[in-house]
C-alpha cells in the first residue's frame, strides 16, 4: 500500500483553526498509509491509528460546526448532516468490518480508500464552501424522507434479489475508489427531453459471489458471462427503483455505458447527485448514484448496444486487468489531448488522467503510477511546478516523470531538461513514435522487450 496524502496550499480554506486540523487529519491517514505496508504488526498500529483518528475527527466536526454557528453559516444544516453521516454511519461501519475481518488487506484498503477520498472531497468543496469558495456538492439531495424511500427500496432489492444484508457505508457518498469495481451507467429521457440518470457500482468480488454462485461458475473473476448477467440484472434493478420516480412513466432508455473509474470521477464531479449512497454488503461494496440534472453534460463511456455488446464487454474487462499492466498518468489541461492519448495508450496500460496540479496529486495519492506523462506547458500551474509539488513529498520523489512540450527549440529543451525527468516528448512527434517511446522506457526500466 504505497499511497500516501500530500497537504497543498489548496486545501487551506483561510480559518487557521480548521486548517490546522485537516492537516492532522492528513498525517493521521498517512500513517494508516504507511502502517499498511508493515502487515506483521498492522492489526495492532492500525487499532490504535484508527482510533485516533476517529476521535480526533469527531473533535474536529464539533469545533467546525461550532466556527459555522459563530459566522452564521447558510449550509450549516447540510454540513452538519455530512459530518453525521461520517461519524455516526460510515465509521462505524467501516470500524465494524475491520473488527469482523481481522483487519484484513481489504478491510484496511477499504478504511483507507473511503475516508481519504471523503476527506480530500470534503475538504475542497464542502469546506471550501464555508468561506465562498466552493459550491456545496450536496445542496440539491431530495427531501429526507424521499431519500429514505429510495435507500429503502435499493437495499430490499439488494436482499429480494441476491438475499444480501446491506449496511449503509455512507448516504453521502462522494465517488471513492473501493477495490476492483465495476460502474455501470443508465440514461433516461423523458417526454419533455429531460435527463436522468442512475451509475451502479459494484465491487467486482460481489458480482462474483452472488450471480457468480447462482450461475455455479468456478471463475474468481468478472468474464464475459458474469458482465451480461450483471448487466441484465442491473436492468431489472433500475426498472424497479423507476416505481419511485414520480416521472419514470415517461421517460426511457437512450444510452447504456461501462465506465472506466476515471469517467465516473469525471462524469461525477461535474453533478451534484440528488441520492448517493455506499452499502456494504457483506459480499462486497456497491454504490448507487441518482441524478435528474436538466442538462446532462456528455462524459462518457462506450455505448452499449445489441451489435457490438460482446465486444465491448471484452474490451472493458481486458481493460480492467489493472494488476497486470503498468498505470500512466496523463497530464494536460486540454480535453483533446487527454482523449487522444487514452486512445493510444488504453489498450495496453492503465491509463489516468488529471488536468490539473490538483487532480494530478490526487490521482497519484489515490492511484499510483508506474509513469507520469506531463505537459510542460499548462496553465495557473506549470509542468516545473507540478513535478516540484510530486517531488516535495518523499513518497512520491521516485515516480518517473516525462515531459509532453509543443517547444523543441534549443533553449526549451535546454529548461525541460535542467528538471532531470526520465525524458521529453514532443508533441508534434507521430501518435505512433509516442507509443513506441513510452514502450521503450517501460522495456528499458523493466529489462524486458516486448
Amino acid at each position: 500500500m504505497g499511497n500516501q496524502l500530500v497537504w497543498q496550499d489548496r486545501f487551506n480554506i483561510g480559518v487557521e483553526v480548521i486548517d490546522r486540523e485537516h492537516k492532522k487529519l492528513f498525517n493521521v491517514l498517512n500513517k494508516l498509509f504507511a502502517y499498511g505496508r508493515e502487515e506483521e504488526k498492522s492489526q495492532w498500529v492500525c487499532q490504535e491509528a484508527i482510533k485516533y483518528f476517529r476521535d480526533h475527527a469527531l473533535q474536529h466536526f464539533s469545533e467546525e460546526e461550532e466556527y459555522m454557528e459563530s459566522i452564521h453559516y447558510a449550509g450549516l444544516d447540510t454540513h452538519r448532516h455530512i459530518h453525521n453521516n461520517f461519524r455516526e454511519k460510515t465509521l462505524p461501519v467501516l470500524e465494524s468490518e475491520l473488527i469482523r475481518t481481522n483487519y484484513s488487506m481489504e478491510s484496511v484498503e477499504h478504511f483507507l480508500g473511503v475516508c481519504a477520498g471523503w476527506l480530500i472531497g470534503h475538504t475542497l468543496i464542502e469546506d471550501h464552501a464555508i468561506t465562498g469558495k466552493a459550491v456545496s456538492k450536496w445542496s440539491g439531495l431530495l427531501p429526507d424522507e424521499q431519500q429514505a424511500a429510495m435507500k429503502n427500496a435499493v437495499m430490499q432489492l439488494l436482499h429480494d434479489m441476491f438475499r444480501l444484508k446491506p449496511r449503509v457505508v455512507s448516504d453521502c457518498y462522494g465517488g471513492e475508489k473501493f477495490g476492483n469495481g465495476i460502474y455501470y451507467r443508465l440514461i433516461y429521457a423523458t417526454k419533455e427531453k429531460e435527463k436522468w440518470e442512475i451509475i451502479l457500482i459494484f465491487e467486482e468480488k460481489l458480482i462474483v459471489s452472488t450471480l457468480g454462485g447462482i450461475m455455479d461458475t468456478k471463475s474468481k473473476a468478472v468474464n464475459v458471462m458474469l458482465m451480461n448477467a450483471a448487466r441484465y440484472t442491473a436492468q431489472q434493478f433500475v426498472e424497479n427503483i423507476r416505481q419511485h420516480l414520480p416521472f419514470a412513466d415517461s421517460d426511457e432508455i437512450v444510452d447504456e455505458q461501462l465506465l472506466t473509474y476515471e469517467q465516473f470521477e469525471r462524469i461525477f464531479d461535474k453533478q451534484n447527485p440528488q441520492v448517493s449512497l455506499l452499502l456494504d454488503t457483506g459480499a462486497g461494496y456497491f454504490a448507487y448514484c441518482f441524478t435528474a440534472p436538466h442538462l446532462l453534460k456528455e462524459e462518457s463511456g462506450i455505448a452499449i448496444e445489441a451489435e457490438n455488446a460482446m465486444s465491448e464487454i471484452q474490451k472493458y474487462l481486458k481493460k480492467g486487468k489493472m494488476g497486470k499492466r503498468k498505470k500512466i498518468l496523463v497530464v494536460d489541461d486540454s480535453e483533446f489531448v487527454l482523449r487522444a492519448m487514452d486512445e493510444l495508450l488504453g489498450k495496453e496500460y492503465e491509463v489516468l488522467l488529471a488536468k490539473s496540479g490538483l487532480s494530478t496529486i490526487r490521482a497519484i495519492t489515490l492511484n499510483r503510477p508506474d509513469l507520469v506523462l506531463l505537459d510542460y506547458e499548462m496553465p495557473i500551474c506549470d509542468g516545473s511546478q507540478v513535478l516540484e509539488m510530486i517531488r516535495a513529498e518523499e513518497d512520491f520523489a521516485n515516480i518517473p516523470v516525462i515531459f509532453l512540450t509543443s517547444r523543441v527549440d534549443k533553449e526549451s529543451i535546454k529548461k525541460v531538461l535542467a528538471l532531470k525527468p526520465a525524458g521529453y516528448l514532443s508533441k508534434s512527434l507521430d501518435p505512433v513514435d509516442v507509443k513506441k517511446e513510452i514502450d521503450k522506457y517501460f522495456e528499458k526500466v523493466s529489462g524486458v522487450k516486448k
